[in-house]
């Protein structure tokens, strides 16, 4: 099958363009795939250079205001919003935390954080989702955390 003849139409929210750039939340049409079959957070690349597909990844994290009560270390669920996937995600690990005056790792062995901290951590999902580095392609690398409606966290994807 010839598979320009797949492609049907492009949109970006209701207007149909005739190209799309890196990074750009579309709505696509494909002959032969209804649309039901496309779910938000689908990621279009290209064959030759495919975007990873995970459920883990290490990830720096700007802890912003926890929850009252709220302990940020190994064991917290989230939601993780990145890109237009919204997933249920767990800390697995604290890695270190990064020292807020020279932005680099702490040699002491994090346990738990407190709000205003930066740390270094591995993030767990539950289904397979398509991330990239940050310092690779930063549209498809950072995110937010949030629980109970409010953001506890900021972050960015630094390894996969």
């Amino acid at each position: 099958m010839d598979k320009r003849r797949l492609f049907v139409a492009i949109f970006i929210d209701e207007d149909k363009v005739r190209c799309a750039g890196p990074g750009e939340n579309l709505r696509i049409r494909l002959s032969g795939v209804e649309e039901e079959e496309i779910s938000s957070g689908f990621v279009l690349s290209s064959v030759a250079n495919s975007i990873p597909a995970v459920t883990e990844f290490v990830a720096q994290l700007a802890i912003l205001e926890l929850l009252d009560n709220a302990i940020f270390t190994a064991g917290y669920k989230a939601v993780l919003h990145i890109h237009s996937v919204v997933e249920e995600c767990e800390i697995i690990e604290l890695l270190h935390q990064i020292d807020p005056k020279t932005r680099k790792p702490m040699k002491k062995k994090v346990l738990f954080v407190k709000n205003g901290a930066n740390v270094v951590c591995r993030i767990q999902v539950n289904s397979m989702i398509c991330v990239e580095k940050f310092s690779d392609f930063p549209q498809l690398g950072r995110f937010t955390l949030r629980s109970e409606g409010k953001t506890v966290a900021v972050g960015k994807v630094t390894a996969l």
